[in-house]
Formats: C-alpha cells, sequence, structure tokens
C-alpha cells in the first residue's frame, strides 16, 4: 500500500541524498564586456593587412591567455615534475660513487684476495670521492636531494589525493567512506590517500636505514673519537667482522640487499624496462591477457635476476674476502677496539 505521496510504508531515505546539504558556493566565470572586446579589437586607421593579422593574432593570444587565467589553468610545469627530476638525476650522481666504492670495497679485492693488498687502490680512489670538496658534492648532496625528494613525492602526492578526494571540503570524504561502505564495496573500495608503497619504495626505505648505520660508523664515529678517519680502511671492516660476526653479516646482507634491488629497480623504471614495480600480475582489478602477463613475468624476473647478479658480484670480495680478513694486529687493532667500544660493541 502507497502513501498519497507515493512512497512505501518503508521508505527509506537515500544516504546519497547527503551530498547535497554540503555548502557548496560556486561563482561564475568572469566575461569581458562587449563594450570593452570591441574596444580592444578596433585598430587605428590607416594600418595596413599585415599589421592588421599581427594585432589579430596578438589579441586572439591575450584572450586565450586571459581565458586559461580565469579558468585557474597554468602552462608551468608542477612541483611533482621539478622532485622526480631531482630525484632521478641525484640517483645518477650517486651511481658514480656506488661504481668507484663498489670496485674498492669487492672487485678489487676478488682479484687480489688480500685486504692489504687492496688498501692501496682505496686510498688512491679516496682522493676522487673523498675530499673536501668532491665529498659533500659528490657523496652527500646527492643522497641527501634523492631522499628528500622521495619523501617530498610521497607527501606532496598524499595532499593531491586529499584534494581530489574532498580533503578541502568538510564531510566529503567522511561522506565517501559512508557511501562506498553501504554499497557493500568494503576496505577494498576505500580511497587510499597514501601512495602505493612499490618495491623501489621499500627498499628505499630499508636502504637509507642501513646507509645511515654505515656511514655512522665508518665516517661519523671515527671522526668524533679519533678526530679524522685516515686509518679507517678494509682493515677496518675485516676487524669488525672478526669481532662481531653477527652483527657485522647481518648488517652487511642487509645493505647489500636494499642497494643492489633498490639500484636496479630504480635505473629499470628510470629507462623504461620495467613495467610494474607490483609483480607481473599487476593490480588485481586489471585484467590482462596471457601474453602480455607472459611479458610481464619475464621481465620481472629478469630485473630481479640482474639485482641478484649485483649483490652476488657484491658479496665476492665483501663476504669472501675482507669478511675473512681477520683482526688487525698492534695499536691499529686498539684503536678499533676503542672505536666499537664506543657505541657499545
Amino acid at each position: 500500500m502507497d502513501t498519497p505521496g507515493g512512497q512505501g510504508l518503508h521508505h527509506k531515505e537515500s544516504q546519497a541524498t547527503l551530498i547535497s546539504l554540503l555548502q557548496l558556493d560556486p561563482s561564475p566565470m568572469d566575461s569581458p564586456s562587449p563594450s570593452a572586446a570591441d574596444k580592444e579589437s578596433s585598430l587605428p586607421a590607416g594600418q595596413d593587412t599585415a599589421s592588421q593579422d599581427e594585432g589579430g593574432n596578438g589579441s586572439i593570444r591575450s584572450g586565450s591567455a586571459g581565458t586559461t587565467s580565469h579558468l585557474g589553468l597554468s602552462s608551468g610545469r608542477s612541483a611533482i615534475y621539478y622532485l622526480t627530476r631531482v630525484q632521478r638525476y641525484s640517483s645518477y650522481a650517486t651511481g658514480v660513487f656506488t661504481a668507484l666504492h663498489l670496485a674498492n670495497v669487492s672487485l678489487i679485492p676478488a682479484v687480489t684476495r688480500s685486504v692489504a693488498g687492496s688498501e692501496t687502490y682505496l686510498l688512491m680512489t679516496r682522493e676522487i670521492y673523498q675530499t673536501p670538496v668532491a665529498e659533500p658534492v659528490l657523496v652527500a648532496l646527492p643522497v641527501a636531494l634523492h631522499v628528500g625528494a622521495g619523501l617530498a613525492l610521497r607527501l606532496l602526492r598524499r595532499w593531491q589525493n586529499m584534494e581530489r578526494y574532498g580533503g578541502g571540503t568538510p564531510g566529503m570524504y567522511a561522506l565517501h567512506r559512508m557511501r562506498e561502505a553501504l554499497s557493500g564495496k568494503g576496505a577494498g573500495g576505500a580511497v587510499r590517500l597514501w601512495p602505493p608503497l612499490t618495491y623501489i619504495s621499500l627498499s628505499g626505505y630499508a636502504l637509507a636505514l642501513f646507509y645511515g648505520a654505515h656511514v655512522f660508523m665508518n665516517r661519523v664515529v671515527p671522526l668524533a673519537v679519533e678526530g679524522d678517519s685516515s686509518n679507517i680502511g678494509l682493515a677496518y671492516v675485516a676487524h669488525g667482522f672478526a669481532r662481531h660476526p653477527v652483527t657485522s653479516r647481518l648488517a652487511y646482507l642487509g645493505l647489500l640487499a636494499t642497494a643492489s634491488g633498490h639500484m636496479v629497480w630504480g635505473l629499470a623504471r628510470w629507462f623504461g624496462m620495467a613495467p610494474s614495480t607490483e609483480g607481473w600480475r599487476g593490480r588485481g582489478s586489471v585484467a590482462v591477457d596471457k601474453k602480455t602477463r607472459t611479458q610481464r613475468r619475464r621481465k620481472w624476473l629478469s630485473v630481479h635476476g640482474v639485482a641478484a647478479g649485483l649483490a652476488a658480484l657484491w658479496a665476492i670480495g665483501g663476504l669472501g674476502v675482507v669478511a675473512r680478513g681477520g683482526l688487525a694486529d698492534g695499536w691499529v687493532g686498539k684503536v678499533y677496539d676503542g672505536l666499537f667500544a664506543s657505541v657499545g660493541m
């Protein structure tokens, strides 16, 4: 039985109509008055056809620019564009230092099969990247820019998601979540304000921790305790492996795995060789054919294979030679023990 208004006895008001209760105050676009437009389009008498054509083009350009500014559009690049470029080009500078450092701590020891025989090459390359000018420019600044740009991009994208899904309008985001729940989509259909975590971002955050610990033990502690790091070399690393084998191996393996994975996946993404960082299946809501899935799987496994190969190459000299170098003798060994004791090891 229906009521006179045509509604049933068990009528339930739609929750979707709550959106109409939000305060919306649109403002009309400003348009130039006809008299002003006529004045701008009129040209002084005596001008030739060429000048009229040139003036007409200028009027069109100025008019389009004015319309663009009224609509709130801009031809300038966004902050994400510049932050992405900073993150990309800083990784190239970091890659130069990593290649030199990898040759010193792994490749050369793997060839010489001796810690003492590899120290000479380490001292030679220190003149390239460990000078008062080169170290801040080639090592510290690119790393700081890379990490800072990554964090800024993540926060900026979250802010854009807040703006896109109603963070600037009171109650819009909460209403969206309520409508998703009432429609039966559940948590899977809820809006994620934070950008998704990929292999690159996860390995980057982990690498920042291991890299920070590495810099702290090899640069900060010697400078704070001894005043310089002239005695720090491969023998210092070998002494640490001999004194604290478990802690040293865990820290070294963590640094090796995260650095290899982050750098290889990052370069593959910059050069367009990694179609997806979330696996070959991609997102669960996107259906792909068998051929596309096979191609993604091959590229995904290839990138992981290169990362594993780099990690193995890094471990040949690091774990195979330097980690087995043993304790340092004499007063040098006592200096190393004092450095480790200063941090409670």
